[in-house]
């Protein structure tokens, strides 16, 4: 975990990002269990120790950013050009108002969160989510969410690219497996962003 100790965030420019922690992504039932997701966002603590994060985000006035993979029923506006949008459409997965498309139980957006929804992997692309940032005056984002080596990588690297410093929550984040995890925490991303534990990440944002 990447600089845990000399870990220092400025609370006042930072945001808490959760991102596609949803039933169909990461919980038991849901369209992609055959994965491995559930079972590793489990062995992770995913659930609660974003929730625990988010908390703690809210008590010091972090702005709490929830990121939401949406699609409308049937899928028709979804361009399936690569295999995960095409399982989107082939498991009828995260269709709005379904318990699929549902946050994980523990992880409902508050009152004062803000909600993005999205249709590609990088939270960035074709969303308001870099206005939010920017009108919130955020220079740090806080990554958490799944999964690790696609999703969470992609809206990273995109956030750096913007110039925005990145932290990824080591056990905030998920995919799959532990090898993945691993692929993603400690090789893809460790140019783009610091990796810390989620306690690090409080600790720091209490100063």
């Amino acid at each position: 975990m990447a600089n845990e100790e000399a870990l220092r965030i400025n609370r006042s420019s930072a945001a808490l990002i959760i991102q596609d922690l949803q039933n169909d992504v990461i919980t038991e039932g849901g369209a992609f269990a055959d994965s491995g997701a559930p079972k590793h966002a489990a062995s992770q603590g995913v659930v609660a120790n974003v929730a625990r994060l988010a908390k703690e985000a809210r008590a010091l006035g972090v702005p709490v950013i929830h990121i939401h993979y949406i699609v409308e029923p049937g899928a028709k506006e979804l361009k399936l050009n690569a295999p995960l949008f095409q399982g989107v459409k082939e498991t009828k997965a995260l269709v709005r108002g379904t318990w699929g498309a549902a946050p994980a139980a523990g992880l409902e957006p508050q009152e004062g969160d803000f909600v993005i929804e999205k249709m590609r992997m990088n939270g960035f692309f074709n969303t308001k989510l870099e206005s939010v940032l920017r009108g919130l005056g955020v220079e740090t984002v806080i990554i958490t969410g799944a999964w690790t080596n696609m999703s969470i990588e992609h809206t990273a690297r995109h956030a750096a690219d913007a110039g925005f410093e990145v932290i990824v929550a080591s056990d905030g984040t998920s995919t799959v497996n532990d090898e993945w995890q691993n692929a993603g925490l400690n090789y893809a991303l460790t140019n783009v962003a610091r990796t810390p534990l989620c306690a690090a990440i409080a600790s720091a944002l209490r100063g």
